[in-house]
């Protein structure tokens, strides 16, 4: 349950990441109030996870799906570039996850 509870966590991270984007500053009210609300349930989620799992493993995924998944809204959603580095580099990310998962005794 715990690694389900992260994973949601790390969409909502996604999901505030987009959001203040799209917030502009935090000039924009509709984006910047999903912004906040996103990033309180993302930590939330996340702080409910670290009961079960260790604090490395946990923040190292949570981050990396943060990060993987502001890449993927960036490249689908908003023009960013898709160059061979930034996919080199977003698998890095994803095999360190896999890694951190399969290190992972809980």
């Amino acid at each position: 349950m715990a690694w389900l509870i992260l994973i949601i966590a790390g969409l909502f991270e996604v999901a505030w990441a987009s959001a203040m984007k799209q917030s502009d500053g935090f000039t924009r009210p509709w984006p910047s109030l999903i912004t906040i609300g996103a990033m309180l349930a993302s930590v939330g989620l996340l702080s409910w996870a670290m009961r079960v799992l260790p604090l490395g493993t946990a923040y190292t995924v949570w981050t990396g799906i943060g990060a993987i998944g502001a890449f993927c809204v960036g490249v689908l959603f908003l023009g960013e570039s898709f160059s061979s580095m930034r996919i080199v580099a977003a698998l890095l990310i994803v095999s360190g996850i896999a890694l951190m998962r399969l290190s992972s005794s809980a």
